[in-house]
């Protein structure tokens, strides 16, 4: 696994992408404790991920963008999916930062 060499590498930042698209739930279910493992360690982590499930299961905050542009940003507390597609979609409009909206 090309995850496995950065790791040893010892990297400060890990920048992932969709990280469970395309596998089962076991290996899901593998790849969201390395990622909780890794922010206890002080792994500093940015993902990327259509599903919303896995963006509110792994997120400390979580950023929205629409049409290029930054709309929101939520603390996992305050988040839920209505509230990301509301930002995503318009619907809402004012983000916690009035400066992001």
């Amino acid at each position: 696994m090309i995850l496995g060499r950065w790791l040893s590498a010892g990297c400060q930042l890990l920048l992932i992408d969709e990280p469970t698209r395309g596998i089962d739930v076991a290996s899901k279910a593998d790849i969201y404790a390395l990622v909780d493992e890794l922010a206890r360690q002080g792994v500093a982590i940015l993902m990327v991920s259509s599903e919303l499930p896995e963006v509110l299961r792994l997120s400390d905050r979580i950023l929205v963008m629409r049409e290029g542009h930054l709309v929101g940003e939520l603390a996992r507390a305050e988040a839920s999916e209505e509230r990301i597609l509301a930002l995503a979609t318009g619907a809402q409009t004012h983000a916690k930062d009035p400066a992001v909206a």
